[in-house]
């Protein structure tokens, strides 16, 4: 606070006659005996004969008389010593800046909202690269929610630069542009099972359960018959944002590692390497509304031309539409299979084409 007494030199006089009134000692003058001590019996005796007082003490100085009052300035009253009028002028002075460089922000703050990232990704090599990466990025076929074109991927040198960000300082420079291709590729995968879903269950959910009431195998054919064609090629979802969760395992992944556990002959497989949750805007009676998707990203068994295979689990949140949404689709494919649905639709074919050549 050293700048706090720097606004002027005559403060620094005035500190010395301010600590003289800021502080004075109690005096608690003459006190009564208690009555009936036997030490101070004849104590009004006493007091009569005793002389009489002496006037109380005084500051020698005599502050009243015209010589002193003419040679020495009369002090200034008690006050505050903090100079507070010079104090507010310097603060307004100083305080120009913007508040907000003044302040540091957040790292959350500076992220991206939309898909949680930095907002500005450096296309720039990073310290110590030892080899040039592309800068380029390739659009993808997902609508963005703003309405403003589609989202974009980022370039691999943009990948990089995210990845050491993130930690992964091992990275192989050289295997950068071999992972923004799986990268583009799995985003592509999960955004067409998202469409599947949005086909089936944008209408509604009585459209939802009429176009899956014959499994999933004839969802084209129940589509035709109930005259939903036009309205499923005209359907425009769109992403709003993404976000992924790595380290949360869903509910459903967790339950296959259970089974997996219990059952390892028929659901042991490997956890989930990655997580997203992706918030789609859907458009329903002409009313957007947000649905959220989960998706779960598995590795599997390499081809045996040493090509990678994955697994993509994407399904509505378990919300309580979501919920509904996942047990028409799924119980309707099932009931379907599971009762023998294409058999008797064969047999019905089979009777019809009778008829006709009789």
């Amino acid at each position: 606070m050293g700048w706090f007494w720097a606004d002027g030199s005559s403060n620094t006089k005035s500190q010395s006659a301010f600590s003289h009134y800021s502080f004075s000692i109690p005096q608690d003058g003459p006190r009564s005996p208690p009555p009936g001590c036997p030490m101070h019996k004849h104590q009004n005796a006493a007091n009569a004969m005793a002389p009489p007082p002496l006037p109380p003490s005084s500051c020698p100085v005599k502050h009243n008389s015209p010589s002193a009052s003419s040679s020495v300035p009369p002090s200034p009253p008690s006050a505050c010593p903090v100079p507070h009028e010079s104090r507010a002028a310097y603060i307004t002075s100083t305080n120009t800046e913007d508040p907000s460089e003044s302040h540091p922000q957040s790292a959350f703050s500076r992220l991206n909202p939309l898909n949680y990232m930095f907002r500005e990704l450096s296309q720039a090599p990073a310290p110590h690269q030892t080899q040039a990466l592309p800068t380029s990025r390739e659009p993808s076929t997902i609508p963005r929610g703003d309405g403003d074109g589609n989202w974009e991927y980022p370039s691999p040198q943009q990948m990089y630069n995210a990845l050491l960000r993130k930690g992964y300082t091992d990275t192989d420079v050289t295997a950068v542009e071999s992972m923004v291709s799986v990268h583009n590729f799995l985003n592509e995968g999960a955004w067409a099972e998202i469409m599947d879903w949005e086909r089936r269950f944008a209408g509604g959910l009585y459209r939802g359960w009429r176009l899956c009431s014959r499994g999933e195998q004839h969802f084209e054919d129940m589509a035709r018959k109930y005259g939903c064609e036009r309205e499923i090629v005209e359907l425009s979802p769109s992403l709003v944002r993404f976000q992924g969760r790595p380290s949360e395992m869903t509910p459903k992944a967790a339950m296959i590692q259970v089974m997996g556990w219990l059952y390892p002959g028929a659901f042991a497989t490997e956890p989930p390497f990655d997580r997203h949750d992706w918030y789609v805007s859907r458009e329903t009676d002409g009313q957007r509304k947000e649905v959220r998707y989960v998706i779960d990203y598995y590795s599997g068994p390499p081809e045996p031309t040493g090509e990678p295979v994955f697994y993509l689990d994407v399904r509505p949140a378990m919300t309580p539409s979501g919920a509904v949404e996942r047990a028409v689709r799924w119980g309707c494919d099932v009931w379907w299979r599971a009762s023998g649905g294409d058999v008797r639709e064969r047999a019905r074919l089979e009777r019809a084409q009778q008829k006709l050549q009789a």
